[in-house]
């Protein structure tokens, strides 16, 4: 109590954010209800008939959902992967740059990208890889037919899994090249003397030292692994790729805002959070027992 006195101004100073966060973050948590009823925006929640699991048992049969879900997973699991994959790479290629002045300008071209908003960058690639865009120039500069790459669903798919993990990575490239310089330069020293070149000093030095940063990172993306980038794919999607691209977040968009049905697309949604609430307790558990990681 003594001490609360003693810090009230600091605890009046949250209150703005906690305010803030249980207006817009715990607020809408009260709509959940119409996962369970046959929702009417003109009744609302309290005069909506309640249905029960018939929501839950509709979306599960719709013959879409299993692809929208596969899509999902596959998407999010491709990039989780590439997104530890592609930045370690360049944080190991850039840590053996001698030249600071390049070192510092590939670290800030590669990093630009992750300021830059999906509608800037959903609409740069669009026109890369349209019918008339610079990519399709090339290829029939070349010899080689245009293609379609997005109305093609596996083309569609693999733009937008690249172009996510090309804006992204820079984040990490930075969080692993901080990795590398908290390693003990000693036993670089050490190696040298007892004749290791660089690539055994990388083997044996540089990728265990960043182990801990590496599990922590995979063990946490686990979490979200059913996001698979929604303001992404709404803005680079079209109905020709739905097969290949529609993701859980997209296809409750649709079915709330289009089809305007409110029931199965919050049903859709709470599905999702609480596979998601499992998955972040898992991880983050396992990000505590196997690395020592606290949320606060």
């Amino acid at each position: 109590m003594r001490t609360l006195k003693k810090e009230y101004l600091l605890h009046l100073m949250l209150l703005p954010g906690v305010i803030v966060t249980l207006i817009y973050a715990y607020g809408p948590m009260a709509g959940l209800v119409m996962a369970f009823q046959q929702f009417e925006p003109l009744s609302g929640f309290f005069h909506s008939k309640f249905v029960g699991f018939d929501n839950f048992k509709y979306v599960f049969n719709m013959p879409d959902f299993k692809q929208v879900l596969w899509n999902t997973i596959l998407i999010a699991v491709i990039k989780m992967v590439l997104f530890l994959l592609v930045p370690l790479i360049l944080a190991l290629l850039l840590n053996e740059v001698t030249k600071r002045w390049f070192s510092r300008f590939i670290q800030s071209a590669v990093f630009l990208p992750f300021f830059l908003s999906w509608t800037v960058l959903g609409g740069v690639i669009i026109e890369l890889f349209s019918l008339n865009g610079p990519v399709n120039g090339l290829l029939t500069a070349i010899g080689l037919k245009p293609i379609m790459f997005m109305l093609d669903n596996d083309w569609f798919r693999g733009i937008v899994i690249g172009s996510d993990v090309w804006k992204g990575m820079g984040y990490n490239m930075i969080v692993m090249l901080a990795a590398i310089t908290g390693i003990n330069a000693t036993l670089y020293e050490a190696a040298e003397v007892d004749g290791a070149g660089r690539w055994k000093q990388m083997i044996h030095i540089t990728l265990p030292g960043m182990a801990p940063i590496l599990i922590l990172l995979g063990v946490l993306s686990l979490g979200g692994i059913l996001n698979a980038g929604f303001e992404q794919i709404l803005i680079m999607y079209n109905p020709t790729v739905y097969e290949g691209a529609d993701i859980i977040d997209t296809f409750v968009y649709r079915l709330g805002m289009f089809s305007q049905q409110f029931g199965p697309a919050a049903a859709v949604g709470l599905f999702k959070s609480a596979i998601s609430l499992v998955l972040v307790s898992v991880t983050y558990y396992a990000a505590y027992k196997y690395n020592n990681y606290r949320i606060f």
